[in-house]
């Protein structure tokens, strides 16, 4: 999973309480992890470019960048879309639109140590609040993630009946530390990950693979992955775009 050798890109995600902030230039890495929520419209821009200056490279030497579509907070996802979209626009540059639930998953993959060439089954269950949680299944196999089950909202009966269907092999996500679940007491045959190594370099290690494939879209086509309905940009989310815009040289 590794980008094309000189490739400069930056990825984040805002879909969690935790802002995830990546740059790949000229096959290093660079990763921030900071608090995220409501201080990621604020936080996002100021970490990107302290990450450009540890790599080196300036806002135009980019080729693309990475944004978690969701699914995910609501704010979180409209920023996310909102400042790839201006990044986008003002620098003329593809974007790559990554699954929220993926970056959990591959992240377990890396903890579970699965090599690129192994196969590897995952369940991946997030906190949506409201007695509710983001749920979906993966498979890495043959060096690519495929979705088996896409990302959906449910409540936790609902996940359970799924479960009796087919038992998860393998469990990742912060739903995973909520009590009263079918994931309570669950000890899959796989592995269970309830806490995230780096959610940053799982973000860029799917950045660099979807770059590699061209997996590439354009500014317009930047909108999140909604499975709870709301309308409206915030004030916050309008000034992140705006800032995004105004930052670029």
């Amino acid at each position: 999973m590794n980008a094309p050798p000189g490739a400069t890109l930056l990825a984040f995600d805002t879909s969690t309480e935790r802002l995830a902030v990546a740059v790949s230039c000229a096959s290093r890495t660079f990763v921030a992890e900071e608090a995220g929520g409501a201080a990621a419209s604020g936080a996002l821009l100021p970490c990107a470019e302290r990450l450009l200056g540890e790599a080196g490279a300036r806002w135009p030497a980019l080729d693309a960048i990475a944004f978690g579509r969701g699914p995910g907070a609501f704010t979180g996802l409209r920023t996310s879309c909102a400042v790839a979209q201006g990044l986008a626009v003002g620098l003329a540059r593809p974007l790559l639109a990554i699954d929220s639930l993926l970056i959990v998953a591959e992240d377990a993959r890396q903890q579970a140590g699965s090599s690129d060439h192994g196969d590897f089954d995952v369940d991946v269950v997030m906190d949506a609040r409201m007695d509710e949680v983001y749920a979906g299944r993966y498979r890495w196999s043959g060096g690519h993630w495929s979705a088996l089950q896409p990302a959906a909202l449910l409540s936790p009966q609902a996940l359970a009946d799924r479960w009796q269907q087919a038992a998860p092999q393998a469990l990742a996500g912060s739903a995973l530390a909520l009590a009263g679940g079918p994931w309570h007491g669950a000890t899959p045959t796989g592995g269970c990950w309830p806490q995230e190594a780096s959610r940053a370099r799982a973000l860029l290690s799917l950045a660099r693979a979807a770059w590699a494939d061209g997996a590439t879209i354009d500014a317009a086509e930047a909108l999140p992955t909604y499975l709870r309905n709301k309308v409206a940009l915030t004030t916050a989310e309008r000034e992140a775009a705006r800032q995004a815009k105004a930052t670029l040289p």
